[in-house]
């Protein structure tokens, strides 16, 4: 509706922005939930994000969120040359934008200006970790391209973390996912940039040793890139002899089983550990590895203490009825729950496999495997030469991988995950000589017959590379309904545009 005043209409747009919340915003949402009995947030990021995921939209509506928006995704009906033509162009369409954009005239330039935002930083009335720097024409961002998922013509410039001082009150043992155990230090709450710090990881026994952090100690802590608290250093000259050496324990602190050592690791031997489970589970579900909406972490806490989820596959033998039992769970938020476990079975086989939380396979690693041995079957199967012939795998991940699936138990955990639905979908071989082999592919408009992301999947099957943006490198554009401002591109690049129809013909 905003857009309606204004002279020109896109019949269709995009727009991308970061959604925040305001300090004294934050300030005031945290009072009100200490005045309800409720946890506070860590911080205003913390907060933001937890916002968005509320399966509820009502409770997202009455969070204090603010927007600003800086790009533009698919736009049919106009088109820009420029990142500033943009910004001016979606602050006359009504959208907000941040006021402290600025073009500037060469890198020194935007170095200067970006020390000036780093002197302004405490007065802005919200968080921000540094400046991003774009390059201002649209034509050499789409010549420059990205990597993974960074473009090559921005970067983000951050500025030195805040620090304060305080006192370790103790220090505890948290067990992760692997059953790695982290030292925790438990510190006299501090305000550091607005939010108030009362917990730093010390990551490892040797990170300990090597700073000689001790509870009882005075230590400067900082939040790395304004979120994560960080212990930098001990403030020796405060210590009254009265510290104590802290030392993480030999047995689990959650199960009490042996804690056995490994590098620079200590690892809990208990199978059956609850921390160790919840941790998983959260990993299991999240955004990307099966991204399962609505399984967060209150909820696992619930299912584990209850004794309804003892293994991850046992989250795909849950009822309706003993969600909507638990705490704070209606009948909708439980349908919804049942609902995104059903549609988290078609994951394709990476997400899968990052899933499973095999020691040392992030996402990348669970492409390059899936790659290399098409089915699950065969990645159960492979030994550990198969595994080293793959480019930066190494003898830790191969083991690992080989300890993973040597394990009855994670071998009974697939065949559970089989039987309640999971498809492990094998995946489809590139043609030895395709169309698509080579060739790059960008899609605007909408498509009928596929989502983005299965057109995407089937073009990288085929050999294919699918692209954000056009530029020389493009094979083709495939234009849906209401192409965007790609197609227009396309045409001035001499690029092939073909219909959804030839693209299907086409593979």
């Amino acid at each position: 509706n905003l857009i309606k005043k204004y002279e020109v209409r896109p019949a269709r747009l995009e727009v991308r922005g970061e959604v925040f919340i305001r300090l004294q915003d934050f300030r005031d949402l945290n009072r009100h939930r200490e005045e309800r009995g409720e946890s506070m947030f860590a911080n205003p990021r913390n907060a933001a994000a937890g916002s968005l995921r509320q399966l509820d939209p009502g409770i997202t509506a009455k969070r204090p969120l603010d927007i600003f928006f800086y790009g533009i995704g698919e736009i049919a009906g106009c088109s820009f040359e420029t990142q500033w033509e943009i910004l001016n162009t979606l602050k006359r369409w009504g959208l907000k934008t941040n006021p402290l954009n600025k073009p500037c005239n060469g890198i020194r330039e935007a170095i200067e200006y970006y020390r000036e935002i780093g002197n302004r930083r405490d007065s802005l009335g919200f968080e921000i970790d540094g400046v991003v720097i774009k390059v201002n024409n649209l034509d050499l961002q789409g010549r420059l391209g990205t990597v993974a998922r960074s473009p090559r013509w921005a970067v983000a410039y951050k500025f030195e973390p805040r620090q304060a001082t305080t006192r370790i009150l103790k220090i505890e043992a948290q067990v992760g996912r692997t059953g790695i155990l982290t030292p925790v230090a438990i510190m006299e709450p501090v305000k550091i940039g607005g939010v108030t710090v009362s917990r730093s990881t010390l990551h490892n026994q040797d990170e300990i040793n090597r700073k000689d952090v001790r509870a009882g100690d005075w230590v400067l802590v900082q939040r790395a890139g304004d979120v994560i608290p960080e212990v930098v250093k001990v403030i020796i000259s405060k210590r009254s002899g009265k510290e104590t050496p802290y030392k993480l324990p030999d047995a689990c602190p959650v199960c009490g089983s042996d804690v056995l050592k490994e590098d620079v690791y200590y690892r809990c031997t208990g199978i059956n550990c609850p921390a160790q489970l919840k941790e998983r589970i959260r990993h299991f579900a999240s955004r990307r590895a099966m991204d399962i909406e609505g399984l967060g972490e209150k909820l696992t806490e619930q299912l584990v203490d209850k004794g309804l989820v003892k293994n991850i596959s046992d989250i795909y033998y849950l009822t309706k009825d003993q969600l909507s039992a638990l705490e704070r769970m209606a009948d909708k938020s439980s349908q919804n729950i049942i609902d995104a476990i059903e549609w988290s079975k078609e994951r394709e086989l990476p997400r899968i496999i990052y899933a499973l939380g095999i020691r040392h396979v992030g996402e990348q690693t669970a492409k390059l495997l899936v790659s290399e041995f098409a089915s699950i079957e065969d990645l159960i199967s492979a030994g550990e030469d198969d595994l080293l012939k793959i480019e930066t795998i190494g003898p830790e991940i191969a083991q690992s991988v080989i300890r993973f699936f040597g394990e009855k138990n994670n071998l009974k955990e697939i065949e559970r995950l089989r039987d309640a639905g999971v498809k492990f979908p094998p995946l489809q071989r590139v043609k030895e000589k395709g169309i698509l082999t080579g060739r790059v592919f960008v899609f605007t408009g909408t498509l009928h017959s596929f989502t983005r992301d299965k057109a995407k999947e089937k073009v990288e099957s085929l050999g294919g590379h699918v692209s954000s943006s056009v530029s020389e490198n493009t094979d083709f554009v495939v234009a849906g309904e209401d192409p965007g401002s790609k197609a227009q591109k396309a045409k001035e690049l001499g690029v092939k545009i073909i219909t959804e129809d030839e693209f299907i013909k086409m593979i």
